[in-house]
């Protein structure tokens, strides 16, 4: 499924939920350890003062670690998002963008803490910027990884 990254690339810009919020992933490494993901700004995309709507800044977000995650840690791993919160910091007067990163460090402690069949927590963080660099607004995921029941020793609930 993840073997083809600019093809995942692709099928995202198109999926309804971004393509029709004016949000399209403009890069995607092809070890699948970078992401960058934009909002447009046109009037389709702001709110009554003129500015980026907040549910679109926040919906920028939404999928990218999980996906991140599922195409690094594999078919053995259940990978959701599980809770979010957003910080809105300066209005969004331009294209905005976010770029996420998954680190080797941050693989190797979800797999060591995932290891046995427990389920882990691991929390992101997204800084969105407008077009000058300003922090528009910060946006923390926390995502829940669990190895399949397949997958367990112990086969634990």
């Amino acid at each position: 499924m993840f073997k083809y990254p600019r093809l995942i690339k692709t099928g995202l810009n198109l999926w309804p939920p971004f393509l029709f919020s004016g949000i399209k992933i403009s890069e995607l490494a092809n070890d699948y350890r970078y992401l960058k993901v934009e909002l447009k700004h046109s009037r389709l995309t702001l709110n009554a003062n003129r500015t980026q709507f907040g549910g679109s800044i926040y919906s920028m977000t939404d999928p990218v670690y999980s996906l991140l995650l599922m195409a690094n840690l594999g078919h053995k791993y259940h990978v959701w998002d599980k809770s979010a919160e957003i910080d809105y910091v300066y209005p969004g007067h331009t294209k905005l963008i976010a770029t996420a990163h998954l680190s080797q460090s941050v693989l190797d402690d979800i797999l060591l803490n995932t290891q046995h069949g427990e389920k882990y927590f691991p929390k992101f963080q997204f800084n969105v910027v407008d077009l000058e660099g300003r922090l528009v607004a910060k946006v923390n995921r926390t995502l829940y990884v669990r190895l399949k029941a397949a997958y367990r020793k112990n086969n634990n609930v």
